[in-house]
């Protein structure tokens, strides 16, 4: 890992991932997936595991709900996410909270006057519902979400995306994430990076990641780079 040399005026923006960086959307996501799996008459999943399918869009994790001896035909695939969409059309943002820190560091990053976006592999049409009711939208200029461009996280471009709408050169806007997917988009894009380590890293050790630094709270990375 590299040590952070991020003075504040090299960064003039900041984009951050949504589930497992910002909010805790788990207990949401778990309930419309079990909701999913009963109306399907398949057995329930425990929380626990389906934190581990999240991060890679509701495609992945409706997938990997319904995969267990083998892999479910596209019909059923189809069908299932119907159904799953329609819960969570239901459960999002109901449990969802902010994770500890987050909301004072969105707080810092205002008061430096940096910009800031969301950068997300979640549907839009549950990612602005999801802002909305937790109250963050008020921080962000804008949501990149998963079906917003051709390309999702780990390709690089929602990062460019993001940062030419926020008048920023890719170097001087710092990502944060919580997982290798993360990771590979902002260094792709050439973005400096830091990771949380609490988030859905689908098992995968932040620790092993190439960030420029681990920070235990966006409060903690705020103060970082306002050092």
């Amino acid at each position: 890992m590299k040590p952070p040399q991020l003075p504040p005026s090299a960064i003039r923006s900041v984009t951050l991932d949504l589930d497992g960086t910002l909010l805790d959307t788990v207990p949401d996501l778990c309930a419309a997936a079990n909701g999913m799996l009963r109306e399907l008459g398949l057995p329930q999943r425990p929380e626990n595991e389906i934190r581990d399918f999240v991060g890679r869009g509701i495609d992945n994790l409706v997938l990997r709900c319904l995969s267990r001896d083998q892999a479910p035909t596209l019909e059923a695939h189809e069908r299932a996410l119907a159904v799953f969409r329609r819960h969570y059309a239901a459960t999002n943002g109901k449990a969802a909270q902010p994770f500890p820190g987050v909301v004072d560091g969105l707080e810092h990053f205002r008061k430096m006057g940096l910009k800031m976006a969301v950068i997300t592999n979640k549907a839009a049409a549950f990612t602005g519902p999801l802002l909305v009711a937790t109250g963050l939208n008020q921080y962000l200029e804008f949501a990149v979400s998963g079906d917003t461009l051709a390309e999702k996280k780990p390709h690089p471009l929602p990062l460019l995306h993001a940062c030419e709408r926020l008048g920023t050169l890719p170097g001087n806007n710092l990502h944060i994430g919580d997982s290798k997917h993360d990771a590979e988009a902002a260094r792709a894009a050439g973005c400096p990076v830091f990771c949380v380590p609490y988030g859905y890293n689908e098992g995968c050790d932040v620790r092993e990641l190439d960030c420029d630094a681990i920070v235990a709270s966006i409060e903690a990375a705020a103060i970082l780079i306002d050092a």
